[in-house]
């Protein structure tokens, strides 16, 4: 894993919590003990969120909150909610909320790295399961799902997929964009996942139909543009496995 991809994971790490335990996690907090720059950036991350944490827990919340929420929003000639201490509290709590957005967009590592990130994303997240959002081994059905969601679904699938019953489809979702994701089983609860993408939304994806190849925890990743779309292969197994689906 690389420094600017742990960046991108630790964004999202709560202290405090259970996320140390889980895989992805795990590997973006080793690699900021093993780069110095990162660990320096993660220390100031922490106590940011510490800060801001703290802040939250100061703001007073009046009793009258929730009547002073319901009678703001009965109908009025004009509106004079806003004078309200109740509301003067929820502007410094979205103050707050604001500062903490700009601060993030700030923070937020200026990625030639946006496909690392988003196949470690999807990868990682497979490995975990993914809940499908239509469960079939018809890949015609899936691909008539996909296409009703507004998804991808004129994606062109190698015929050594086309030949695999599915195991169900779904649409994920990339930093607000949408993804297709296709499952296919491969028996024995094995199963296949592909992901395709806009190329537009992933600017440094691969730019040839010649696949390359990562290791991403427990699976092995194949990925390859082709038209206007980027593809992201994922199974358990090593690269001769998974390159045994993208022949003919």
């Amino acid at each position: 894993m690389t420094s600017l991809l742990a960046k991108e994971i630790l964004l999202r790490y709560r202290p405090g919590t259970t996320d140390a335990s889980d895989p992805e996690f795990a590997e973006a907090l080793e690699q900021a003990r093993r780069d110095p720059e990162l660990g320096r950036w993660f220390e100031q991350q922490k106590a940011f969120q510490s800060a801001m944490r703290d802040q939250f827990r100061q703001l007073p919340v009046p009793k009258q909150l929730q009547e002073e929420i319901l009678t703001a929003y009965r109908p009025t000639v004009i509106p004079v909610w806003w004078r309200k201490p109740a509301f003067q509290t929820l502007a410094a709590a979205a103050a707050i909320v604001l500062l903490l957005g700009g601060t993030l967009f700030w923070l937020r590592p200026r990625e030639a790295g946006d496909f690392e990130a988003f196949q470690s994303r999807v990868v990682r997240t497979a490995q975990r399961g993914y809940a499908m959002d239509i469960t079939t081994t018809n890949l015609g059905a899936i691909r008539k799902y996909l296409a009703a969601q507004g998804a991808l679904a004129d994606y062109v699938l190698p015929a050594a997929l086309e030949r695999l019953p599915g195991d169900g489809g779904a649409v994920v979702r990339w930093r607000n964009k949408t993804v297709s994701m296709v499952c296919f089983d491969l028996g024995n609860h094995n199963d296949l996942f592909l992901f395709v993408a806009r190329r537009a939304d992933l600017p440094d994806a691969p730019s040839a139909p010649k696949p390359r190849f990562a290791k991403i925890g427990r699976l092995t990743a194949a990925s390859w543009s082709a038209g206007d779309k980027t593809y992201v292969l994922a199974g358990s197994g090593d690269e001769q496995f998974v390159r045994g689906f993208l022949g003919p």
